[in-house]
């Protein structure tokens, strides 16, 4: 059979070229996965393990339970038509961190539903995915995320993003207001109508949110920084005077060109224990 060694190689070169596209883009690859409703791709990609860590679906690892799990998410979305916008991507240090809006149509409502994504790889051959949501525009109430990582000694750099994580840990909304610039803006994690933006409305929202006794309390887990954008994974575990079970999240502090922040957007599903979303 002289024609096995070059059919052999045409096999390798499609999983090589498939492999560095995924490697590219991982969670362009793992969002197209989803969409597909097919997991071969990220098994070629990445052959020896595939973990997913999911907010519905929990710790999903190995490839036949990746596959259970593209094939549940279909029965899940389906007859939503979800429709995926990029809206920032983050990169460094061996991580990507994309910011999307899955827009749905549910029970004839239109939803625009905020996901981060983060995918991180040791080496070539395996990967991780995190995601990080709020379930409250789709299901109508907050459910409890438990920590995914845990607290490391990675703090962002200094300036503009420490000082804004300084003042929202000691509740000065005057503090927090004064990191962002004059247009920049706050976006909860239940969706972008609930933005904020401009000095009144960060200072309104922030002293409501300052209204449970004080400032939130985050233990900083993971860093991903580009020098624009810099994207921390958290546990919140306070806020205001209330002890919370410590709970998964990320937030993403996007720098303007005067140094300041532009924007703020946050992805967990955190419930404020004064009642507010």
């Amino acid at each position: 059979m002289p024609w096995f060694p070059e059919f052999t190689s045409a096999v390798e070169l499609v999983r090589l070229q498939t492999s560095a596209a995924s490697h590219a883009d991982p969670v362009g690859r793992y969002v197209t996965a989803l969409n597909k409703k097919d997991a071969t791709d990220l098994e070629t990609a990445w052959p020896r393990q595939v973990v997913i860590y999911d907010p519905r679906a929990g710790e999903v690892r190995g490839h036949r339970q990746v596959r259970h799990f593209v094939r549940q998410n279909e029965l899940w979305l389906a007859g939503m038509n979800p429709r995926t916008e990029t809206v920032a991507s983050t990169m460094a240090d061996g991580k990507a961190v994309v910011e999307l809006v899955v827009h749905l149509t549910q029970q004839g409502r239109d939803v625009s539903w905020p996901v981060a994504v983060v995918a991180e790889s040791h080496d070539d051959r395996s990967v991780v995915f995190r995601t990080y949501c709020s379930q409250w525009p789709l299901i109508g109430r907050h459910e409890v995320r438990p920590p995914i990582l845990e607290p490391g000694a990675a703090r962002p750099p200094g300036g503009i993003v420490g000082q804004f994580e300084d003042a929202l840990e000691a509740g000065d909304a005057d503090a927090v207001v004064r990191a962002f610039e004059p247009d920049g803006y706050f976006r909860e994690p239940i969706g972008p109508q609930y933005t904020h933006r401009g000095p009144g409305e960060l200072h309104a929202y922030f002293t409501e949110c300052f209204s449970a006794g004080g400032g939130v309390g985050l233990q900083q887990c993971a860093v991903t920084d580009d020098g624009v954008r810099c994207a921390v994974e958290y546990n919140w575990v306070r806020w205001g005077r209330h002890d919370l079970p410590p709970q998964a999240g990320i937030g993403v502090y996007e720098r303007g060109p005067d140094g300041r922040l532009a924007a703020v957007r946050l992805y967990d599903d955190v419930a404020a224990p004064a009642g507010r979303h």
